[in-house]
């Protein structure tokens, strides 16, 4: 056979015979692991969070200008990595930077107590809640010209569910629908205190209205009563049993829930990042603003499957309302907390990560690549790219795109963003 030959003439190439290949057509997924040199075309839409490290150009992200043009489903962010490789740092640069472009950003639970000083940075606003402390939310307040009903009894039996440590039966709906109802024609305005009221002494002429002797509703309701009750009565009264003493500016760029003086008590924590996320939606109805709401420390929040199921609702609705919301957490298989394979609680969190069209995934342990490439859809190479990450660099994943970028810190964001400070030397300051 025999081999063709190349000639060379002035100014190009001349083949000898033609080689008579068939045509071959392949995703670009597989065509970018076979011709690694061939990367994605720039992302330069949004605000600048660092540099592309295939191409060397700078990459910006803005989901809402990226799902008008089509290149994303839905503005939804996950932002996954290890603790210590930059993607706190990268979740609040990203907040401050959108702020800047006319953005605003609500952070509905703060365990940690690290947002208060970037909202403060940026002229925005800190509700503090915690014992002693004098702010109070009714999470069952509701913006003007809304029908109010239902998103309160899903609050409340989200809330009785995280304190009975279970789903509420139908006979207790039933009994909490009624206690509502009735706290609704005596307030405008109920409290948990006044559905709690309700709840231990039921309406009879209502209970007869639904065929239930008032002492089977009074007992259906007694379990429920039970959970309410430590928002009124335990370790989080005075928080959100009561009138609201905090009204939220629609106008304010950031606004940030302190909730890191209730300690580490996870329950705690769950129930007031519940109550507090219920007081801030009804908040933002008001506002058309487009706008950031960034869940950190979301796996708290995937412990628990009515909480997850909360956040499924407003994933579901963030186009209608303007909102793009950044779920971040350490590890992908967080979400495997909330139950068994195959149950409709891990059902729900399988559904919180298909509702995000864009995953930012920082360096995975070598146990975590399998779980991490099944779930988000990762490609070999893009699989193996995870452990040998970088601090600071993430692996940023779209529909029919994906970026390696190094993000960038400007000098003045490093002492805002830092969570890492006290265990470096002050000498020491890396871009992350």
């Amino acid at each position: 056979m025999r081999t063709p030959t190349f000639r060379v003439t002035i100014g190009r190439y001349r083949s000898g015979p033609r080689l008579r290949l068939p045509p071959h057509r392949a995703s670009s997924a597989t065509l970018a692991g076979a011709y690694p040199f061939l990367a994605s075309p720039s992302c330069d839409v949004g605000v600048p969070v660092g540099q592309d490290a295939l191409t060397g150009g700078p990459f910006c992200f803005d989901p809402w200008a990226l799902y008008g043009a089509g290149h994303l489903t839905n503005p939804n962010v996950l932002l996954a990595g290890v603790i210590g490789q930059g993607k706190s740092a990268l979740a609040k640069s990203l907040a401050m930077r959108s702020i800047t472009a006319g953005r605003s950003v609500y952070v509905p639970g703060d365990p940690k107590g690290e947002w208060a000083p970037v909202a403060e940075a940026m002229g925005g606003t800190v509700v503090r809640l915690g014992s002693g402390l004098p702010a109070r939310l009714n999470p069952l307040d509701a913006p003007e010209g809304t029908e109010p009903h239902g998103p309160r009894i899903r609050l409340l039996a989200a809330v009785a569910a995280l304190t009975i440590r279970r789903e509420l039966g139908a006979a207790e709906l039933g009994a909490l629908d009624a206690a509502l109802t009735l706290a609704e024609r005596r307030h405008s305005a109920p409290t948990i205190g006044g559905v709690l009221e309700t709840l231990t002494s039921p309406d009879a002429s209502a209970a007869r209205a639904d065929g239930v002797p008032v002492a089977d509703r009074s007992a259906d309701g007694r379990d429920v009563a039970h959970g309410l009750r430590r928002i009124v009565r335990g370790d989080l009264a005075g928080l959100f049993d009561g009138p609201s003493s905090e009204r939220l500016d629609p106008r304010a760029p950031m606004v940030v829930l302190d909730l890191s003086r209730l300690g580490s008590d996870e329950d705690a924590l769950a129930l007031a990042m519940t109550c507090a996320s219920a007081w801030l939606e009804g908040a933002l109805l008001v506002s058309t603003a487009k706008r950031w709401v960034i869940y950190d420390e979301a796996w708290r929040v995937l412990r628990h499957a009515a909480l997850v199921r909360r956040m499924q609702s407003q994933w579901k609705l963030s186009r209608a309302h303007g909102i793009a919301n950044l779920m971040v957490l350490h590890r992908l298989s967080d979400r495997d907390a909330i139950g068994e394979q195959g149950s409709e609680a891990r059902s729900l969190a399988q559904g919180l990560l298909a509702d995000c069209s864009t995953r930012v995934i920082y360096r995975q342990e070598s146990d975590q690549l399998d779980g991490a490439a099944a779930a988000l859809g990762l490609t070999r190479p893009e699989r193996d790219l995870l452990p040998v990450l970088p601090r600071g660099t993430g692996l940023w994943k779209m529909p029919r795109r994906t970026h390696v970028v190094h993000h960038v810190l400007h000098p003045v964001e490093v002492n805002v963003v830092d969570t890492d400070s006290a265990m470096r030397d002050d000498t020491e300051h890396e871009d992350r």
